[in-house]
């Protein structure tokens, strides 16, 4: 039994390390892609009615230029966030704020209000970097978390805290650990709020840089699916253009150059200020 058990904890450092890896080093190599690949071709998201389509494509504000699909999800910075609609399963009315440490309470209670701009949780979380708070934020929002489950925004918050955390240590151990908890801590944040865009989105973001042999492919699209189709019930924003990039990019990632080709274009009409998607349609076909 003891031998069994010490094989059981080697097979588990060595799958932990090679998540880690793989995240660190972005996409696969292209001799990994097949793997990569789901067993069927993925059904393509309905188109959303031609004139809702129009109508948000003259009303989308220039989008800020997106990061390149090079760029790794756990970085919080050179990604989007956005707050989510409001979710049949919470309240109408906005959770009571905690009471977080004074020191870092405006930070964090910037991170979970739905009125903050993207521009202001950018800056928030680059405080707490700089400042040297990300383990103090990270304990706060877990307290919050777990004395709030209901409330998505926390969770959410937190599963990013995490990623940022990611970012700051060598530690291959600690980076598997905070990686497994981020993504669990997404999954907590959906299943209060299944709407809630930083949550799907980060998680989604992800698992497209874990390594083809876990077969995340088709977890990856299929939350993609589900983001963009969310969005386009919604009011444009202009971070929205980024589910669009980063789908089309797993599709052809996975084989779909049709698919990827057919996301990007429709991400373009509703977003056509943003550089990431034209710079892709710019690419030359093969």
């Amino acid at each position: 039994m003891k031998k069994l058990t010490w094989i059981s904890t080697v097979i588990g450092i060595v799958a932990i390390v090679a998540v880690v890896a793989m995240w660190r080093l972005g996409n696969p190599p292209p001799s990994d892609q097949a793997a990569a690949r789901p067993a069927q071709t993925p059904a393509r998201i309905a188109p959303p009615p031609a004139e809702t389509a129009e109508a948000r494509a003259g009303a989308s504000e220039p989008a800020e230029e997106s990061p390149s699909s090079e760029a790794s999800a756990s970085e919080p910075g050179d990604t989007p966030n956005t707050t989510s609609p409001t979710s049949a399963k919470v309240p109408a009315t906005p959770p009571a704020k905690p009471s977080f440490a004074a020191d870092i309470s405006q930070l964090l209670q910037t991170l979970v209000s739905p009125q903050a701009t993207y521009a202001q949780k950018q800056a928030a979380w680059k405080q707490l970097r700089d400042d040297g708070k990300l383990d103090e934020a990270i304990a706060e929002l877990e307290r919050a978390a777990k004395t709030d489950p209901s409330a998505a925004v926390y969770s959410a918050a937190l599963g990013q805290a995490y990623l940022q955390k990611l970012e700051t240590t060598q530690d291959t151990r600690d980076q598997a650990i905070l990686a497994m908890k981020a993504d669990q801590t997404f999954d907590q944040a959906l299943n209060a709020d299944p709407n809630n865009w930083d949550a799907r989105f980060y998680k989604a973001s992800a698992l497209s840089h874990w390594p083809a042999e876990l077969n995340k492919s088709q977890d990856v699209i299929e939350n993609f699916s589900t983001l963009i189709e969310q969005q386009e019930t919604q009011p444009p924003q202009p971070q929205f253009a980024q589910s669009y990039l980063r789908l089309g990019e797993q599709y052809q990632k996975s084989g779909y150059a049709d698919l990827a080709l057919e996301m990007w274009q429709r991400g373009a009409a509703l977003f056509p200020s943003d550089q990431a998607l034209q710079a892709k349609l710019a690419q030359p076909k093969n």
